[in-house]
């Protein structure tokens, strides 16, 4: 088991997790990625994590994949406006998705965001406790 006291390593380990996991995914989805997708799925990834210590009362397993969708959906604006918008480099374009908001974010996707998320929220809590060695999760699902 890997005991890491210092915090900025710890994050540093979780953000390249969820980067390279988010990249990954999309390549397996897209066939490609961007590097700004990395800085988004270590962002994302981390403040998944940080759910469990922002509410120290158990929340439902449901309720964090609500939030976790909503976080990444946000996530994904302010990089989508950030990255296509203003530096134009056209990683994506949700234009032609249904209720979708400048073509940077869209509902489908905050759908698609709330199932994966369990897979985030899982990842995290499991990494935490084999290799950090933190509080064994438990979950309760409402």
């Amino acid at each position: 088991m890997l005991k890491l006291y210092n915090k900025t390593l710890k994050y540093i380990l979780l953000f390249f997790v969820g980067g390279y996991s988010y990249c990954g995914i999309e390549i397996l989805f897209r066939g490609y990625s961007h590097i700004s997708m990395l800085i988004a799925g270590g962002i994302c990834f981390i403040l998944i994590g940080l759910l469990n210590e922002i509410f120290t009362d158990k929340i439902s397993i449901i309720s964090q994949m609500v939030i976790s969708a909503f976080i990444i959906t946000a996530v994904e604006l302010i990089v989508g406006l950030v990255v296509n918008v203003w530096l134009k480099l056209n990683v994506w374009d949700y234009s032609n998705m249904p209720y979708n908001f400048m073509g940077q974010i869209c509902l489908l996707f905050t759908n698609i965001w709330f199932f994966l998320s369990l897979g985030a929220i899982l990842l995290d809590d499991y990494l935490k406790y084999f290799l950090l060695g933190e509080e064994k999760p438990d979950y309760k699902i409402f």
